[in-house]
Parts: structure tokens; C-alpha cells; sequence
């Protein structure tokens, strides 16, 4: 076998690199990031804790190996209820792993948080009794009484459970003459919560369907876990309990264990057992009560019989039954005096009326309006008089000062100034001249006396100085 070799060959030109900017790095990141995983639930501790004014809520959730950067934004974190998270707390969160690309970090986006343990049954059980007290299931005002003694119970429950035998064996015992109808249902498992709500719906139609109609409704089950005792925790049985004509009892699980149901209900029983001893009255504390009471009536008729036996004798020691005719001379003689005074009452009543009249004329002669205006013309007299008095007196005041004015008027008139010897010059159109500036060759002047008035002309213009 030959090879040929051509030492002097080139080699081919490798290929142009095709290159990416960050962004779409970045962006494919985060595309196989929500693509491959998506949502999940994450375990783990949260620290590095950061409340922004936003209210938005960044933190680490981390264990011993990794950390995974988390936000929960405000909308989300105001829709939590009863979780306060805080750093060093163990959680479970649940939301969506994207990347932040400005800074090509991935992280968890935060949907919901709760407790770590609580499970996501819990976190149901807690939204679904969120949803109905909302809705007003388990206000207090719509709860119903339960009887005292109910003569038929309907029970929905398993028939082979140690809740019913548990139930009928105390309910027996203590009232044997209640009657109870079972409506066998499946209480644990898939489709169980569907055969209890039927059974409960199915006890509101009892009448209709010829059946015993219950006085109270017993919805119960023995205890277990969260999950052996969710079928109680349905919607369905929830609001099948609220529609229930009848009245309705909770017996689900042990004392500790509480379920939808018991909110609904309109009373929840610790027990099966505690369920059986509320509605069925012990005989023995019955019949001791009942005996209490017999013993109290019959105190009250034995001392109601003393006391009457007692008003029987005073009365046959009384006047009245020892000496019946001289009581009877006594009330004939209070009836002659009532008489007696009955004959006097009318005149009595006549001088009291003369003498009430007879005051009232004295007030109305003491009230008559002859007085009033007498002494009303009187004070109007007096007071005309004394207005024309005064009326005469400022008239000669006023007269006296105007009097006095004109005096003083008279004195500084441009007449009197005339009469003492001076006089006053005018010109053509009357106007008074009060300096010689004013004058000019040619014009034509007016000059009064007290006695008269000169008409002359200006010749030569006026000199200054004293001459």
C-alpha cells in the first residue's frame, strides 16, 4: 500500500466562529432555565433578607450545599396570610426559576411561601377556609341550635369504622329509646367526599323520599392523619353541611384535629364519643333532675298549703266571724256618716264656689283697663308737655346762636369793610383787583364806596415801590 503525501499541501480554512452578544446568551439561559424546570416547590432557609419601600422581598434561600436567589414581589407577598417570613426561617416556597438579564443572574420568582412541614395539603386546607369564611360559612349568627333531646339522629359515616361503634354504644346507653339511620358512606379515599356530601343532601330529603326525618344530622369518622382525614376538608362536603335543612353535628377525628367540616357545622364535637354524650342526656342525670324538681314543686305546695291554712285560721279569729252583727252595727253606722256628709257636701261646695268668685272680681277690678289707661293718659301728658318745653328752649338757643353769627358775618363783610372808609376796585367783567400788576394802560375800571361806584380808565401803567 502507497500513501502519497504532499508536504507542501495547506490546510483548510477553519470555518467563521459565529458569535453571540450577552444578551442572547443570556436570553437562551433563560429559556432552558423556565423550560426545562419551570415551576417547583423549593426547601430550604432563608437569609440575607431585604425589604425594599417597593415592598418588594429579596432574599437567599439556601441549605448546606447551595444558594438559590429569590423574589417575592409586593402583590404576591400581600396575598400571604399568618406567614411572616424572616431570616432563619425553614420554608417551602413555590414560583418559577427565570434570569434577571441585566445582570445575567438566575433566580426563583416567588409565588407562595409557607412553613416548611406544613405540606401542600395544608397549604389547601388554609386557602379553602379562607374562601369560605370570606363567603360567610362560619359566621356564628347562621350557626342553628342543636335540640336538647332529639328523638331520630342521622349519622353519615362508615358502617364499619370504631367511630359508630363507639358512637351507638355510649348513645345506648345513656337514651336506648333513640332511634338511629345510618347512611353508610366511604370516608377515606378518592370520591369519598362526594358519597358523604351525597348522604348529607340525601338526609334533607328524607320526607320526600318516605324516611324518618331526623331531628340532627352526625357527620363522623375516627381520627388519623392529615390526609386520612382530608375528604372532610372538600368543598363539596362544606357546602353540603351550610344547605343542610337539618341541623348538623362534626365529629371528625380526635380532639385536636380540626376540619372544614367542623367550621361549617353547627357544632363541632371533640369525639365521636363526645358527639354521642352531647346529644343523648343521661337517664340517671334525667330522672336526678327530674326528682330534684318533684321534691322542690312539692316544698312549694306543702308551704303554700301552710300559709293558706294559716289565713283560714286568723279569719275564722277575726270580728267578722266571731261577732258578725255588731260588725255589721259598725258599718251601718260609717254609712250614716257618709250620708251625713254627703247631705252637707253640696252647700260646702256652694259657699266655696261664692267665695272663689268673689276673690276673682276682686282681681279683675284691681286688673280693669280704666286704670291702666288713666294712668298711661297721665304719663303722656307729662311727657307732651315736657317735650314742648324743651322744643321752646333749644328753639331759643339756636335762635340766640344764629343771631350771634350773623353779628360776626356782618362785621367781616366786604360792606361794612366800606362803610369804614375803604373802597374796592373791579374790572370790566366785575372781578375784584387785588394788586396793581393787574392793571394796564387803557383799562376800564369800576371802584365802589359804601355811597356809590366811579367808572375810570388806567393811563399809565402801574409804579412799583411806595410812593
Amino acid at each position: 500500500m502507497q500513501l502519497d503525501f504532499d508536504l507542501h499541501a495547506q490546510p483548510p480554512e477553519p470555518p467563521e466562529p459565529k458569535i453571540h452578544s450577552v444578551g442572547e446568551i443570556t436570553r437562551r439561559i433563560r429559556q432552558l432555565l423556565e423550560g426545562g424546570i419551570g415551576a417547583a416547590w423549593v426547601e430550604g432557609e432563608i437569609s440575607n433578607l431585604r425589604v425594599q419601600s417597593s415592598g418588594h422581598r429579596y432574599f437567599t434561600l439556601k441549605d448546606s450545599t447551595s444558594q438559590l436567589p429569590c423574589v417575592l414581589f409586593s402583590r404576591d407577598a400581600s396575598a400571604l396570610r399568618g406567614v411572616n417570613i424572616a431570616d432563619g426561617m425553614q420554608v417551602q416556597i413555590y414560583g418559577e426559576l427565570s434570569v434577571y438579564e441585566p445582570r445575567g443572574q438566575y433566580q426563583m420568582i416567588v409565588r407562595t411561601v409557607q412553613a416548611r412541614g406544613a405540606g401542600a395539603l395544608q397549604a389547601r386546607f388554609e386557602a379553602l377556609k379562607k374562601k369560605l369564611a370570606d363567603e360567610g360559612l362560619f359566621a356564628q349568627e347562621r350557626k342553628r341550635p342543636i335540640p336538647p333531646f332529639p328523638a331520630t339522629i342521622g349519622v353519615v359515616t362508615s358502617p364499619t369504622g370504631a367511630a359508630i361503634r363507639d358512637f351507638l354504644t355510649i348513645l345506648h346507653r345513656r337514651q336506648p329509646a333513640i332511634r338511629i339511620v345510618i347512611n353508610p358512606v366511604r370516608v377515606q379515599g378518592t370520591g369519598a367526599a362526594a358519597e358523604i356530601a351525597e348522604a348529607i343532601r340525601l338526609f334533607g330529603r328524607s320526607e320526600e323520599l318516605g324516611l324518618p326525618v331526623p331531628d340532627v344530622l352526625v357527620v363522623t369518622r375516627g381520627g388519623g392523619s392529615l390526609e386520612d382525614l382530608w375528604e372532610f376538608n372538600e368543598e363539596s362536603v362544606a357546602r353540603a353541611i351550610a344547605e343542610s335543612p337539618i341541623p348538623v353535628v362534626s365529629a371528625v377525628g380526635h380532639e385536636i384535629d380540626f376540619s372544614i367540616a367542623d367550621f361549617v357545622a353547627d357544632l363541632r364535637a371533640p369525639t365521636p364519643s363526645g358527639a354521642a354524650e352531647i346529644l343523648a342526656a343521661d337517664r340517671k342525670d334525667i330522672l336526678s333532675q327530674v326528682n330534684r324538681d318533684a321534691a322542690r314543686l312539692n316544698r312549694a305546695i306543702v308551704n303554700r298549703f301552710d300559709l293558706l291554712t294559716s289565713q283560714v285560721a286568723a279569719l275564722r279569729q277575726s270580728t267578722l266571724f266571731r261577732e258578725p252583727q255588731r260588725r255589721i252595727a259598725e258599718l251601718r253606722q260609717t254609712m250614716d256618716r257618709m250620708f251625713a256628709g254627703l247631705s252637707a257636701a253640696p252647700a260646702i261646695a256652694a259657699e266655696r264656689r261664692r267665695a272663689s268668685l268673689h276673690a276673682l272680681a276682686e282681681r279683675l277690678s284691681h286688673l280693669s283697663p280704666r286704670h291702666a289707661i288713666q294712668e298711661r293718659k297721665n304719663i303722656t301728658d307729662l311727657l307732651g308737655r315736657r317735650a314742648a318745653e324743651t322744643i321752646a328752649r333749644r328753639f331759643a338757643e339756636e335762635k340766640s346762636r344764629v343771631e350771634r353769627l350773623g353779628a360776626v358775618l356782618g362785621t367781616l363783610s366786604p360792606t361794612a369793610t366800606l362803610q369804614r372808609g375803604f373802597s374796592m376796585t373791579l374790572d370790566a367783567k366785575g372781578n375784584p383787583l387785588k394788586s396793581a400788576t393787574e392793571v394796564e394802560p387803557g383799562m376800564r375800571l369800576l371802584t365802589k364806596f359804601h355811597d356809590g361806584e366811579v367808572e375810570s380808565t388806567a393811563l399809565t401803567p402801574p409804579s412799583s415801590g411806595n410812593k
